[in-house]
């Protein structure tokens, strides 16, 4: 059971991690969702578990998932940052337009 929800899990984050390499966030929602499932599911499975030792199987499940979600981090990171950038600019844009220069920062004392 652990390692199915393992695997879907993991395929989610590779299809994920894809979408981001190429600039395609259109099912980030999908994403999303899915993973959140995902994490109800493990958690779910994790109080079922309880303090049973897991096998190598699962052992190396974790830590492959483990790899991938630090890259998957690290692209929604970039991409996150550079939303920001965006809306910086866009922010700054608007402000310049609806400005009519009474407050602005440009005014400096002359001698």
């Amino acid at each position: 059971m652990l390692l199915s929800s393992l695997a879907r899990l993991e395929a989610t984050i590779d299809a994920e991690t894809e979408a981001l390499t190429v600039h395609d966030i259109r099912e980030q929602d999908d994403f999303n969702r899915r993973k959140s499932e995902s994490l109800v599911e493990l958690s779910r499975l994790g109080r079922t578990i309880g303090s049973t030792p897991l096998g190598p199987e699962e052992i190396e499940g974790l830590e492959r998932l483990r790899a991938k979600l630090r890259r998957n981090h690290e692209l929604l990171a970039i991409h996150l940052r550079a939303m920001q950038e965006v809306s910086d600019i866009v922010t700054t844009m608007i402000q310049s337009a609806e400005s009519d220069g009474t407050y602005s920062a440009a005014l400096r004392y002359q001698e």
